[in-house]
């Protein structure tokens, strides 16, 4: 099935993408969070599968005029990627080992120009939930496949992750990044077998991050979960729908997983007595930050300057840390203010999704959705070193393209609801919206030609 579905996906994909660049953009985040040839590594040899689909959906885009560069209130934030970009460029250049800097470099812009082209042509809400059901099944399938072996006997989750360079601790990171998502998504759907299948999803993810044994997913889920409490609408069918949740939860949890949890921030030694705590981890990327404030030591030499401060050849276990050892305090600033600001506009801007609903729910729980995943991301990867994982990028770019639509609905409105002002107050005022919400989002929003 495996290979079947790879291979109806990439080349029934390509053909549709050259006319819908959409269909491309879909199935090439979808090979790059679940990366076939390693799910399915028993039936799907390597090959070019997400190559082709790129080559498809940027043909497709480029006959299509690029799409629509009006970003209205998600300019910033697809501004913030690409400075990243642009610094990691600039730090590898400099770099003392250019090879495995523009390796680093290539690789995130096998993520940067997906987002890019996501942002230009994702023109209606009926695309982003399309978008966000693509993120969320993709690590439905990862969670069935890891929970079918978990249960048949061999944690291959804990032991070898998803494989090519993503591991436990990786892998599990990205399901954190996706169940909440997964859990507003069942909360916006109005029909019964879809809100399951979300909700059913939520469940196999949470379990396979306890069984990952990562402690900093765990430590995900837990801020995750409160993230969900606070998002979510304040009634009692929903505080009784979370309280099932975190029962579920707490009886998957057994004792080897409470043990690996409370052990994150004990202090150990190797055997050579060589410390590897993160605490020290840590405070060496600190100390080369300072060394090389701007452009850093370069991409992937931490683990070469790392024995300069009697630790092992090992990654730092935090992103945010090694980032800015590596590629310099700017590009860090960069990035992070990336997620920052998607969700500190998406929080302001929750009550007027709210009111541009009329009735879709997931025009609603859009922004917590968004929200709920970056958080649990931004703070699980405090602990764990994750440069391959690609998620949270897109989950970002689903929030800015959510907050570039609505800007398309208040330049829509006529006054006072139009400008940049309106965007400011309906964040903090929804009855804007009274006498406007009889129209449909649909209406509001459409395709660009």
């Amino acid at each position: 099935m495996g290979l079947l579905f790879t291979n109806l996906l990439t080349y029934g994909g390509s053909l549709a993408s050259l006319f819908n660049p959409f269909v491309g953009l879909l199935i090439y985040i979808c090979f790059a969070i679940i990366k076939p040839e390693l799910l399915w590594y028993w039936s799907v040899p390597a090959g070019n599968y997400s190559r082709i689909i790129a080559i498809s959906l940027l043909i497709g885009w480029a006959a299509r005029g690029f799409g629509n560069w009006n970003f209205g209130a998600g300019r910033a934030v697809l501004l913030l990627l690409l400075a990243f970009y642009g610094w990691a460029m600039l730090s590898g250049l400099a770099s003392p080992d250019t090879v495995s800097a523009l390796s680093f470099v290539e690789e995130k812009g096998k993520v940067v120009l997906p987002c890019l082209v996501a942002m230009t042509i994702c023109s209606s809400f009926t695309q982003l939930k399309a978008l966000a059901w693509t993120i969320v099944g993709s690590h439905g399938f990862m969670a069935y496949e890891f929970n079918l072996s978990y249960f048949q006997g061999f944690n291959r989750l804990e032991v070898v992750g998803l494989g090519g360079g993503l591991d436990n601790n990786c892998t599990a990171i990205g399901l954190v990044t996706v169940v909440g998502v997964s859990f507003f998504l069942g909360l916006s759907e109005q029909k019964w077998w879809r809100k399951l299948l979300a909700w059913l999803i939520s469940a196999l993810i949470s379990h396979a991050i306890f069984f990952s044994m990562s402690r900093g997913a765990m430590v995900g889920l837990c801020i995750v979960g409160a993230s969900c409490f606070l998002l979510m609408p304040k009634q009692p069918k929903h505080y009784l729908l979370l309280l099932v949740a975190v029962a579920i939860a707490l009886r998957m949890a057994g004792p080897s997983v409470r043990a690996e949890f409370f052990s994150s921030f004990e202090a150990k030694e190797e055997k050579g007595g060589a410390p590897d705590s993160r605490v020290y981890l840590w405070a060496a990327c600190i100390d080369l930050m300072k060394k090389e404030p701007i452009l850093g030591v370069g991409a992937g030499q931490f683990r070469n300057r790392a024995p300069e401060y009697g630790l092992p050849d090992m990654m730092a276990h935090s992103l945010w840390l090694q980032l800015g050892a590596e590629i310099g305090v700017p590009g860090l600033v960069f990035l992070f203010l990336f997620y920052l600001l998607a969700m500190w506009r998406l929080w302001r801007a929750k009550p007027s999704f709210a009111a541009m609903a009329n009735g879709d729910s997931f025009v609603q729980f859009l922004p917590s959705m968004v929200i709920s995943g970056l958080i649990g991301f931004v703070i699980s990867a405090q602990f764990v070193s994750l440069d391959g994982l690609e998620v949270p990028y897109y989950l970002a770019i689903l929030g800015a393209a959510a907050l570039k639509l609505q800007s398309q609905v208040l330049a829509s409105l006529p006054a006072p609801w139009s400008g940049q002002m309106a965007y400011q107050q309906s964040a903090y005022d929804p009855g804007l919206y009274r006498g406007v919400t009889h129209l449909s989002y649909s209406s509001w929003v459409r395709p660009s030609s």
